[in-house]
């Protein structure tokens, strides 16, 4: 049995044959007309883990006889419905560091604030000593609006820090554009139906 040497000059003629493969492979296929080949597609690749993802109201509501408000903590996107459904928007949001900070289930906006005062809660102190409570303005944690929600220190506010849309990075809050909480504000009366998945 003659044994094969690996030499240089066999490398190089193996590696110009597999450059060569393709090629005569399509050469195959040079008398078949293009729309009758097989079409060559890559595979979707999914880079951003961020993208938005469709959400039906239907999944999660029995009607749309009011506002409705659907927090995807997935795709870091907040889902808004008018009644009846006949406007519907998308928000980029900021969700919940971790899912122990995130609380999830069916809730509802009860009070609303322009301008509002942020007081940190007790296990944010406990993370960070050096949290104290901040009047409206430029620094504030909260934005420039804030929609609290039936559950104790979750709301759905601003941030004028923008770095942290389309992140998990919130301690329980869904934060959104100040621009945009702004026309959330103005959509969304207390009373608006809301679930956090």
């Amino acid at each position: 049995m003659p044994t094969i040497r690996l030499t240089r000059r066999v490398a190089l003629a193996a590696g110009a044959a597999s450059l060569f493969t393709p090629a005569l492979a399509r050469a195959a296929t040079q008398d078949i007309p293009m729309a009758e080949q097989q079409a060559i597609v890559a595979q979707a690749a999914r880079s951003n883990i961020s993208s938005f993802r469709e959400i039906l109201w239907q999944d999660h509501f029995d009607d749309l006889n009011r506002v409705t408000l659907i927090a995807d903590t997935r795709s870091k996107a907040l889902h808004y419905w008018s009644v009846g459904g006949t406007d519907y928007r998308i928000y980029p949001t900021s969700v919940p560091m971790s899912d122990e900070l995130t609380k999830r289930g069916y809730t509802e906006i009860v009070r609303k604030k322009v301008g509002p005062s942020w007081t940190p809660t007790a296990s944010m102190i406990a993370r960070d000593p050096t949290l104290h409570a901040m009047p409206p303005g430029p620094d504030n944690p909260l934005g420039t609006h804030a929609m609290y929600l039936s559950w104790p220190a979750y709301i759905i506010h601003g941030t004028h820090d923008t770095r942290k849309i389309g992140r998990r990075s919130s301690s329980g809050c869904i934060g959104t554009f100040n621009a945009k909480i702004a026309e959330l504000y103005e959509l969304c009366p207390i009373g608006t139906q809301v679930k956090i998945i």
